[in-house]
């Protein structure tokens, strides 16, 4: 062995505690220590002198060999030439040639910097070599005397040899001439110069920023070989800004780089992921366009990234997660390749591996596909990129039920029928207790109704129109006063309700109503299809702090987006819905419902207008955690609603085969049921 590196790294540390462990660009100093003396083509081997366990473990998964320092020499006044001379007499057979002394407090370390200082001395041009940085400073003492220059006499930079401050990063030195000297400096002593950005040296805590805030730009981007990138997206698909207009929409910036870099991992094969604490449509109208999967409304991302990662069959190992807050962490620490962008927190920048240097919505995506696609066989024109494929994921996250009344709805609770009066009570009570004694029979859990303030819901061209009611003729706006339920009404509903153990909400159609039902205690807010876009309906909704169920006929998705923007998802139940009375089969689109839970992370139930229950029970099968139907006493009766409502025997049937299919659908595990064993034993010819 004609070269060896020996890396001093003991526990103690005044300046920062288990200095020698702390990270950069996710790495910890002393494994940067032994990588840079491992990639040095002229360093035959590593040994790392520690009296520390932790120190020694990390040492050794970096590839180092370990020599355990003893404590006469670990203390603060030990040098690092008693630690160098020790592990010559311990770790090594023969002395070699040249022993280099390389420090963990600095970070930087070019393996070419090494090679040229052991040069040196191999060739014999200098008997100990150190690092060191030009510098044309004027050093001055502390009582105001010229160190390095007469201060009557200030020749320009151009005009001045460079001195050269000592960096601490590696000393080359002849073993024997160490060994004899006892000493780092001897015989000829020559200087390699390195680059001021690798001239940090860490003895304190602010050290340690400088260098970390440093490492994107100095750190040679290596290639990151992984199988899937997982991301945050505030602050790293976007800049972590929000532009809100006076309707109160967001709007943020993406690079369009990024979505190249995205689909170019796709394309090979990478697959991709987007997780965020929020439920935002920018988010998942974003996720959209890049054609990758997104986990919205987490309130712990840790445990839906391990969730994914199992379903997906990922080593954690191989797998990058790209951070930029606090909430980040728990999943760095999951992943083998923890990943910051340079303006993250502190605390991420610490945990990364890799610290990028685009910054979030500028780039950073495409910088971290660059360099997971560098990794990577290089990519054929086989495919034209238009036509890679999304990689299809089977995860999906179960939204959190969402409490209302005496239930739970939501995925994994029973599925929660209401039973939707409407204004097919025709402005009689007594109609009404009848059709909460019809849903509660049947088993419903909730009856719904719908409160107007009719001098502001009826349109002014339709006030005066002549209606032909079942109480004479009267103008429109008179009908719609006339069957209008008022605090009597739904004083006595509330109480038979609660007599029946059945809840009671209704469909608000303006602000003035919403009070109202606030005033009447209801257990929860229906926003019909026709209310998505009136927002100040929706911003009144969304105050009360009741849960909402939201239903999505005559909507398109941007008007949903922007309606579930303003609602928030904390408290939300959406309906998966189509405005046609009655409504045909081939507009029932029922695969919606899978569409709304993964846009907006939130229980999705379905909310019908045909005749008929098949296309409802069909809902069931599909996820619906809700099922609403107009209910009547009998369909011949008069209203507009009436016809494309269920009777009292179609209501039964419906609630009856819902929960014959909650109790068929199982739990996806195999088995052999009781049932099976007697044809099993009878019919099997022979057995595995």
């Amino acid at each position: 062995m004609r070269v060896l590196a020996v890396v001093p790294a003991r526990g103690g540390s005044a300046g920062v505690p288990l200095k020698n462990l702390e990270k950069v660009g996710g790495i910890p100093l002393v494994a940067r220590a032994v990588d840079a003396c491992l990639r040095a083509e002229l360093i035959d081997e590593v040994i790392v002198s520690t009296d520390h366990d932790r120190i020694a473990a990390v040492a050794l998964d970096a590839g180092a060999r370990v020599v355990r320092r003893p404590a006469d020499i670990s203390g603060p006044t030990a040098t690092s030439e008693s630690a160098v001379l020790h592990a010559l007499s311990e770790g090594v057979e023969a002395d070699p040639e040249v022993v280099v002394l390389v420090q963990c407090t600095s970070a930087f370390i070019d393996p070419a910097d090494l090679d040229a200082a052991v040069a040196k001395v191999l060739n014999g041009e200098a008997d100990s070599v150190f690092s060191g940085t030009e510098t044309y400073e004027f050093v001055w003492t502390g009582a105001g005397e010229g160190v390095n220059h007469d201060p009557a006499v200030r020749p320009r930079r151009q005009d001045r040899e460079p001195h050269y401050r000592e960096t601490g990063a590696f000393y080359a030195m002849r073993t024997a001439g160490l060994r004899e000297r006892e000493h780092r400096f001897f015989g000829t002593v020559a200087v390699q110069p390195v680059p001021g950005s690798h001239a940090v040296e860490i003895d304190t805590p602010e050290d340690l920023d400088i260098v970390r805030a440093l490492a994107p730009f100095v750190d040679e981007p290596l290639p990151i070989d992984v199988d899937a990138v997982v991301t945050d997206f505030d602050g790293v698909h976007t800049d972590d800004r929000a532009f809100v207009d006076s309707e109160g929409r967001e709007i943020v910036a993406v690079s369009r780089s990024d979505g190249m870099g995205v689909a170019l991992l796709k394309r090979s094969g990478v697959k991709v992921l987007v997780l965020s604490t929020e439920r935002n449509p920018v988010v998942a109208a974003r996720a959209a366009k890049l054609g990758v999967p997104v986990l919205q409304g987490l309130a712990a991302k840790d445990g839906a990234l391990r969730e994914w990662l199992a379903v997906e069959g990922l080593d954690p190992e191989r797998v990058a997660y790209v951070g930029n807050d606090v909430n980040d962490l728990s999943c760095m620490a999951l992943v083998g390749w923890p990943v910051a962008v340079p303006d993250a927190h502190p605390r991420v920048r610490a945990a990364a591996r890799v610290v990028l240097s685009a910054p979030g919505g500028a780039g950073a995506v495409r910088e971290m596909s660059d360099r997971v696609l560098a990794a990577r066989p290089p990519l054929g024109d086989a495919v034209p990129l238009a036509e890679a494929p999304a990689p299809i994921s089977s995860f999906r996250v179960q939204p959190r039920p969402v409490r209302i009344g005496r239930s739970l709805v939501g995925p994994g609770q029973p599925v929660y029928v209401i039973g939707e009066i409407g204004i097919n009570h025709n402005g009689d009570v007594d109609i009404a207790r009848k059709l909460i004694d019809v849903a509660a029979d049947a088993g419903c859990q909730a009856v719904k109704f719908q409160k107007r303030t009719p001098e502001i819901c009826v349109p002014l061209d339709q006030r005066d129109q002549i209606r032909q009611t079942p109480w004479g003729e009267m103008t429109y706006m008179e009908y719609k006063i006339r069957t209008e339920f008022g605090a009597d009404e739904y004083g006595h509903i509330a109480k038979y309700c609660e007599e029946r153990g059945i809840d009671w909400f209704a469909s608000p159609w303006d602000v003035p109503s919403v009070e109202f039902l606030e005033s009447m205690d209801a257990v929860a807010h229906k926003i019909a299809s026709a209310s998505v876009t009136d927002h100040e309906l929706l911003r009144a909704l969304a105050a009360t702090g009741k849960p909402l169920i939201l239903s999505t006929g005559m909507s398109t998705i941007e008007e949903i987006d922007r309606a579930v923007e303003i609602l928030g998802t904390e408290r939300l139940v959406m309906m998966h819905a189509t405005s046609t009375y009655p409504l045909p089969p081939e507009e029932a689109n029922l695969r919606m419902i899978h569409t709304l839970q993964e846009r907006y992370g939130v229980p999705v139930g379905y909310s019908g207008h045909e005749r008929g229950l098949q296309i409802s029970l069909a809902a069931v099968t599909l996820g619906a955690v809700t099922v609403e139907r107009h209910i009547t006493l009998d369909r011949t009766m008069w209203g507009s609603d009436h016809a494309a409502s269920l009777e009292p025997s179609g209501l039964e049937h419906l609630v009856r085969d819902i929960r014959i299919i909650e109790t068929a659908l199982g739990d996806g595990v195999k088995r052999v049921y009781a049932g099976e064993e007697g044809p099993r034993a009878r019919l099997r010819r022979t057995t595995a």
